[in-house]
């Protein structure tokens, strides 16, 4: 098979068994691979009752067509499992560079099954795999595991997906973490592989596929890469990193401060920006495999309490321990980040439940003596890294916290869930629905609760004619409901074939439908078309919501959280809030869903679906 392996690895934990099986063909045109593939298969395997973290419950580690190619940043890997966190179906994905050797290595999907009654770790390399004993990695955090396993196998080369104390005790926060500081940060994966006693997934190839137009496919990714490089949409992100969200879009009401309670800080913003990061303690880093964007981050604090050398914060970590909890010392914000990789915890949510507890104490719902001691006032840096250790250590207060607010908020009660910011229980990014009303409606209709990465929709907000090869034209200013449904409904369908190539989405800011086309029909031989991967793009995120309707989502489901939707007084986004009411009934029919939130019968068949439309209706009737 063209642009693939053509092999999935199976592992069983309990029976400490594995296999190779053939890559369907159809299931690789219909889905591509990386998300598309991971959620076909835990549709087909993981039924919607599944406890998941029992035995049961499956973990896909998928790449695309893509990996491990000359495609700029093309190492992403994406995961698929039924989350903890929320009790949906979750997808979650990772830069660096593991994915490219899990593919290289003889793989275009990992499925672990089963769990192992005692600490053990995969070493997968060149179609062989091993299982290895991990009781002495067992408590380690996650980045010093990487080193200890590269020291045991004696190759510095070796890639390491790997779960830190966090996950080793189930905190629903939890995530893997590969390669220095990348993770799948949301819903809780890290959680899975610690109930399967899974320590880390290590990984080395270099096996070869082959590429169905080498010629047409290099010259196109030269031209992305390039492109990429030199364009001036991305040239922020180059040099300032995600953290340029900071200094370019407070004065928006973009970015949330005070557990969403206020629409601006310009002060702590530029404190915490991209522009102070560099002039600070950043130093000169590496980029993701085969990257000509470079937006990750190296940071050094040389003295102090944060005394430092590691992956610097992103934009996400920058809001949520910092603007989020109010504090603005982007050292102690970079060294708390340093904790949560070492932990293996998810900055956005962890950032989100500890505003979420601040403001919970500030109230009275929260008492000094349940926080061991800890004064957990706003805009006190050593207060928000004590809490970020109480929740990797799932210690005093940070054992509430780290189920999540939505269970922490039905455990306090009161009136804290006003103030719990989360979407089916997954806590919100950090942009504002206020001031982008699109990515109000993206987060409430998100298929793994709320999320920028299922449609940055507000890339297309104000922007003439956004995607004309799918219809998309005209234009949709920020503060208006209309016509935003279908908006978002396309938006999270490109999203959808990004995550399934596997695409870093950054270097999609500036190709069109047609472009990731042509890359897709140069490597797998598949004749693409803008027309046919949107129908690519739908088939994935109806699949998505069928299994999400089989666990009991409904359109009640579909909101946001009322923080979210409470005007501001101050910034760019004052006074104005999102009609969702008309954005969700637009997308809804946008969509082919019904009006109780599911794929209709119709849509599900003219995607293919005819088996979930079973599921969901029933047989047909005659």
């Amino acid at each position: 098979m063209d642009g693939y392996m053509g092999s999935i690895l199976r592992v069983n934990l309990t029976k400490r068994e594995f296999q190779a099986e053939p890559l369907p063909p159809k299931l690789a045109r219909d889905y591509i691979g990386g998300t598309g593939l991971g959620n076909r298969i835990i549709y087909d395997e993981v039924p919607p009752s599944t406890d998941p973290l029992s035995p049961e419950n499956k973990i896909v580690f998928a790449t695309g067509p893509v990996t491990a190619t000359n495609y700029p940043s093309d190492a992403r890997y994406q995961i698929c499992f039924k989350s903890p966190l929320t009790g949906i179906l979750c997808d979650a994905s990772s830069g660096g560079y593991w994915g490219a050797d899990l593919k290289r290595a003889g793989y275009d999907a990992l499925i672990v099954e089963g769990a192992s009654p005692d600490p053990v770790y995969l070493w997968i390399h060149n179609g062989k795999v091993e299982f290895r004993n991990a009781f002495h990695l067992w408590g380690q955090d996650a980045l010093k595991v990487q080193e200890t396993i590269q020291r045991e196998i004696g190759d510095e080369r070796i890639r390491i997906a790997c779960i830190g104390p966090a996950g080793e005790k189930q905190v629903l926060l939890s995530c893997i973490i590969n390669d220095e500081g990348r993770a799948p940060g949301r819903g809780g994966n890290g959680a899975i592989l610690g109930a399967k006693k899974l320590k880390a997934i290590v990984v080395r190839g270099n096996g070869t596929f082959p590429i169905h137009d080498l010629e047409a496919y290099n010259a196109l990714c030269k031209k992305i890469a390039k492109d990429n490089a030199t364009s001036p949409a991305v040239a922020n992100m180059r040099e300032y990193g995600t953290a340029q969200v900071l200094d370019n879009l407070w004065s928006m009401g973009d970015i949330p401060v005070k557990n969403w309670q206020l629409g601006l800080w310009e002060e702590g913003c530029k404190n915490l920006g991209g522009k102070k990061m560099k002039e600070t303690i950043l130093v000169p880093h590496t980029a993701c495999y085969r990257c000509t964007l470079g937006c990750s981050r190296w940071v050094k604090i040389d003295e102090g309490p944060y005394k430092m050398d590691g992956p610097g914060p992103e934009y996400e970590t920058l809001a949520a321990l910092g603007t989020m909890c109010l504090v603005d010392n982007l050292n102690a914000v970079s060294f708390a980040n340093d904790l949560c990789n070492r932990y293996g915890i998810d900055t956005i949510s962890t950032g989100v439940a500890i505003a979420f507890a601040m403001e919970a104490y500030e109230k009275g719902l929260i008492k000094k003596e349940d926080t061991g001691g800890v004064d957990l006032k706003w805009g006190d840096a050593q207060a928000m890294i004590a809490m970020v250790h109480q929740v990797g250590k799932k210690e005093k207060m940070g054992a509430l916290l780290g189920q999540g607010v939505k269970r922490a908020a039905e455990k306090l009660g009161g009136d804290s869930w006003k103030y719990a910011v989360h979407v089916k229980g997954m806590e919100s990014p950090m942009h504002d629905p206020r001031t982008f009303f699109s990515m109000g409606l993206t987060y409430a209709v998100g298929p793994r609760g709320a999320c920028h990465l299922h449609g940055h929709s507000p890339l297309w907000e104000g922007v003439q004619d956004p995607v004309p090869e799918w219809g998309l034209k005209g234009t949709y200013p920020l503060f208006q409901s209309e016509g935003k449904g279908n908006l978002v409904k396309l938006s999270q369908d490109l999203t959808a074939v990004v995550n399934s190539m596997v695409s870093c989405y950054f270097l999609t800011f500036i190709l069109k439908p047609s472009d990731l086309a042509a890359v897709l029909t140069a490597a797998t031989g598949t004749k693409y078309t803008a027309n046919s991967l949107l129908k690519v793009g739908e088939r994935i995120m109806a699949l998505h919501r069928a299994y999400n309707n089989r666990c009991g989502i409904k359109r009640q489901d579909d909101v946001l959280a009322p923080r979210q939707l409470e005007p501001t007084k101050e910034g760019g986004n004052a006074g104005k809030v999102p009609n969702m009411e008309v954005m969700t009934k637009e997308f809804y029919k946008a969509s082919g869903w019904t009006p109780s939130g599911k794929p209709s019968r119709k849509t599900l068949e003219s995607l293919g679906l005819k088996d979930v439309a079973r599921d969901l209706y029933g047989p047909k009737r005659k």
